[in-house]
């Protein structure tokens, strides 16, 4: 995709040394009647202008059992003083409704910000900034809901680095709004050279594992605990552009440039399995794993505007293909529903797919559609306040009401 390319081709500096489519509708009117919908969301806004918002209300359970503020919105946004790439939504029970947002700033430096959405002014807050050594390709929070957990994000980019949030002081009392590096992890320390990682997945099954994806054709598993790297392997005959853990501790998904998907399990890695091939081996850009079900796997080709939705118990031929009228830049699945997955991308829509709608008619049209201001970049499904996604869009972040 054309958000992955621009990502990539400014990290790949990090080799040298150093220094508008229509608004979709719901497909059942009932659930329009009792619930908002994202498109519902997107007409109040057309009808209350830029900064619009659809439908003020008294609180509610927003998925994970708080009411926010006194009046609950069905969409925030937050400007951001640069482009924002990269998004992932914090797990803690004790930091509802926190997500981090990183830049695409064409240079070295970049930032990361951390917002959160202030029940009291009810409105999404900045609560830290750090920089960031050039854009990072995905940063992901620690997938633990203990409160009593250090906090921790993890990033990648010209390096996997871990950065503590809110550290405690020599005093043992806590720094609020600080960030600072907790480990930088690099498999070669021979050189001053690096190959940039395109991707990371965080085990929830196993939070001291951390995989990454590498334009040099590998995929290394990491344990954090011990700083170091379990394993290294040739996964792809080309560059690797993404990867993903699957619902256990063990098995893991990447895709790359040679456009096939495959499938590891860490006990046995002296093979893979190839679940798929692209036509004309055209690369694979993305891949996200249905953690609910976790016989299926979505993928994004560059060979054209669509999801490939994989069924893993029947490999080569895709389940499903879900169509976009252009370039797709990313897909999620819902954390909740084995069903549902929303993707986004160049036309600036944000859909919602059931995969098994119309499966018997080998047709599929989305039951959510809602329409950005320009194309989206990221998107992800939050996993402690599942009526709610986040997206990033030029020089701003949306949290949304499902």
């Amino acid at each position: 995709s054309k958000a992955t390319v621009s990502v990539l081709n400014c990290v790949r500096g990090a080799s040298a040394p150093l220094p508008r489519a229509p608004v979709g509708a719901c497909a059942c009117p009932q659930r329009c009647r009792h619930k908002p919908t994202l498109h519902s969301i997107m007409a109040a806004r057309d009808e209350g202008g830029a900064g619009g918002v659809a439908g003020d209300r008294e609180p509610g359970n927003a998925g994970g059992g708080d009411s926010v503020g006194k009046k609950e919105k069905e969409i925030y946004s937050y400007e951001l003083p640069w482009v924002g790439n990269c998004l992932s939504w914090s797990v803690r029970e004790d930091k509802p409704y926190r997500l981090a947002v990183s830049s695409f700033i064409e240079e070295y430096q970049n930032k990361v910000n951390i917002l959160q959405l202030d029940q009291e002014k009810n409105k999404l807050v900045l609560r830290a900034q750090f920089d960031h050594p050039y854009p990072a390709t995905k940063i992901m929070w620690l997938p633990d809901r203990v409160t009593n957990a250090t906090d921790l994000l993890a990033s990648s980019g010209d390096y996997l680095r871990l950065w503590e949030v809110n550290p405690r002081n020599k005093d043992g009392e806590i720094e609020e709004g600080k960030v600072v590096t907790s480990c930088c992890l690099n498999n070669n320390k021979k050189t001053d050279f690096c190959a940039p990682l395109t991707s990371l997945d965080w085990n929830s099954c196993n939070a001291s594992r951390i995989a990454t994806a590498s334009i040099d054709t590998t995929c290394s598993v990491w344990d954090i605990e011990s700083q170091k790297s379990i394993t290294q392997l040739i996964a792809h005959e080309k560059e690797v552009f993404d990867i993903a853990f699957g619902a256990g501790c063990h098995v893991f998904a990447s895709v790359g440039a040679d456009g096939s998907a495959r499938l590891f399990d860490t006990r046995a890695l002296d093979h893979s399995t190839i679940v798929y091939e692209s036509e004309n081996l055209a690369p694979l850009l993305r891949v996200s794993w249905n953690k609910q079900d976790p016989n299926y796997i979505a993928t994004i080709s560059a060979s054209g505007p669509h999801i490939i939705v994989l069924d893993t118990r029947r490999p080569a031929k895709p389940f499903r293909v879900l169509p976009h009228n252009d370039t797709v830049n990313t897909v999620g699945w819902a954390p909740h529903s084995s069903c549902h997955l929303c993707s986004a991308g160049e036309e600036s829509l944000a859909l919602i797919w059931d995969i098994y709608k119309d499966k018997e008619n080998d047709t599929c049209d989305p039951i959510l559609a809602y329409k950005a201001k320009s194309p989206i970049n990221w998107l992800q499904w939050s996993q402690l306040q599942t009526d709610w996604i986040g997206i990033t869009f030029d020089r701003n972040v949306e949290i949304l009401k499902v």
